[in-house]
């Protein structure tokens, strides 16, 4: 009985974490950052891979159902990984009580979702539907019971083993996609895909995490908990609405060929970006809430934080703008070219992207939750407004218009979150005007060489527009690369 008390109290327990918690944060960011470097290969690969072996209304029959499925998904969570995470102390009790509503959560949603396969079918015009959505809604249970176990992993910063269980759940399922299309699965490869990494993951947690739930209990002080979550499960929710409806639009509009080439376009552009803003605003948000009752230094750091975000990022969208061609064609192979322009417009918006990112730390870290709830629900209708302009145009005009949209919305987003902190909007130009400036001489060094090259075929030109890119941005930004790697001692030193 006294082993089993140790090991139940070893879950929570964050007392011993103290001794080096600045050396396990770094390690946490370096497990963290290897694993979406090992998640961007992985899926870059299964891009390849699956965008040659099936076609693009293979993909756009399952964008249609996970643009709905997703939607409803989100409750499943109810924010209480995060609150179990966050929390000063909790009990066995409480996170036991947790566990249990989010299985009862999961197995609504998967009932919710089961149900509206026939409506999805109906609204598309779309049969086959009807069945993948069934399909689909049997794998939301395994969400529901990996919630927590994930959420005491995180607690307990075994990020190593998160990254593992990442990698490996993703590697599984994308050997198993592989095999089933090679077998002229069809789309039935990508659902099995889906399914394979949630089950793989949800075995893996539990092995890693051997903590077992007791019954739920009333009285514990889960209700704060409860309460913190819907927070961000409101946010999650206008968000998730806002990012995704231009997919169902553009699926019952103009069919599945059509969205399939706007979410492989919208996918590979945001595949990179996503795997370097998540590491870094992972490193960054707890040193700025440490930072948050010294507003000077606060700020100081943002900005640098702003900087390296941008000093990366920048360069990257930039390439793909002036490579869109040579990258649509190698990475996902000829019958994509319908993409190309797709890519173009939407590539616009990704400049601002890691903007809106960073926005989000100075809610988080200064506890502004509530305001951030409040811009989600000002920014949704936006967004939305702007889909709906560019649909009579197709897939092209719903890129370029939510393009647009993004760009003319950056000025109020970033007015919004700095109101009423110590960053100012004159800081935001601080931190991205030298990213900013060595990537227009970048962008125009490389449009000039992709014209000089363009004879020479299409691995031709793409490498050498690539490398004339690439190094005249780095040899342009000394300033940003003194910056960059001054942050990079701070971690190894753990002076952040």
């Amino acid at each position: 009985m006294t082993n089993s008390r140790t090991t139940v109290r070893n879950h929570f327990d964050t007392s011993h974490l103290l001794e080096d918690l600045k050396g396990r944060t770094v390690r946490g960011g370096v497990a963290t950052f290897g694993a979406q470097v090992a998640s961007f290969i992985l899926n870059l690969g299964s891009t390849v891979i699956l965008a040659r072996m099936l076609t693009p209304a293979d993909f756009g029959l399952v964008a249609m159902v996970t643009a709905v499925t997703g939607f409803v998904a989100m409750f499943k969570d109810a924010g209480l990984s995060m609150a179990t995470v966050q929390q000063d102390v909790v009990t066995h009790e409480q996170v036991s009580t947790l566990f249990w509503i989010n299985v009862l959560l999961s197995v609504l949603v998967m009932l919710v979702v089961a149900a509206l396969a026939p409506v999805v079918a109906w609204f598309y015009h779309e049969p086959r539907l009807a069945l993948i959505t069934l399909a689909i809604s049997s794998v939301f249970i395994f969400d529901g019971l990996t919630v927590q176990h994930q959420a005491l992993l995180c607690r307990q910063m075994r990020f190593g083993a998160l990254a593992l269980i990442q990698i490996i759940s993703r590697a599984g399922a994308l050997t198993v996609a592989v095999v089933l299309a090679f077998m002229g699965a069809g789309y039935w490869a990508l659902i099995a895909q889906l399914a394979a990494q949630q089950i793989l993951f949800a075995i893996f947690c539990w092995l890693n995490c051997r903590w077992f739930p007791g019954r739920p209990r009333r009285g514990v002080g889960t209700r704060s908990m409860l309460k913190f979550g819907g927070y961000l499960t409101g946010f999650s929710f206008v968000n998730y609405f806002a990012r995704n409806a231009d997919n169902t639009l553009i699926g019952y509009a103009w069919g599945g060929s059509a969205l399939g080439l706007y979410a492989k376009a919208y996918s590979l552009l945001l595949l990179p970006l996503s795997q370097i803003n998540a590491p870094i605003a992972a490193t960054a948000a707890p040193a700025l809430s440490r930072l948050q009752d010294n507003p000077e230094q606060f700020r100081l750091f943002f900005v640098k934080i702003l900087s390296v975000i941008t000093f990366v990022t920048f360069p990257l969208v930039a390439w793909m703008i002036v490579c869109r061609r040579e990258i649509i064609l190698i990475f996902l192979g000829p019958q994509w070219e319908g993409a190309i322009p797709i890519f173009t417009a939407l590539a616009v918006s990704a400049f601002v992207q890691p903007i809106g990112n960073i926005s989000g730390l100075l809610y988080t870290t200064l506890g502004r939750t509530k305001r951030m709830f409040q811009w989600g629900l000002m920014a949704c209708p936006w967004l939305v407004f702007s889909f709906f302009v560019g649909l009579p145009y197709g897939a092209l005009g719903v890129a370029l218009s939510y393009s647009i949209a993004t760009v003319l919305m950056i000025y109020p987003l970033v007015r919004f979150s700095t109101s009423g902190t110590c960053i100012e909007l004159h800081h935001f130009f601080d931190g991205i005007k030298y990213p900013m400036y060595s990537t227009l001489a970048m962008t125009a060094i490389g449009t000039l060489v992709h014209y000089l090259f363009s004879w020479g075929g299409v691995w031709f030109t793409f490498t050498f527009s690539s490398l004339s890119m690439f190094l005249s941005y780095f040899l342009m930004s000394y300033r940003i690369n003194t910056d960059l790697i001054h942050y990079a001692k701070q971690l190894v030193l753990k002076k952040v």
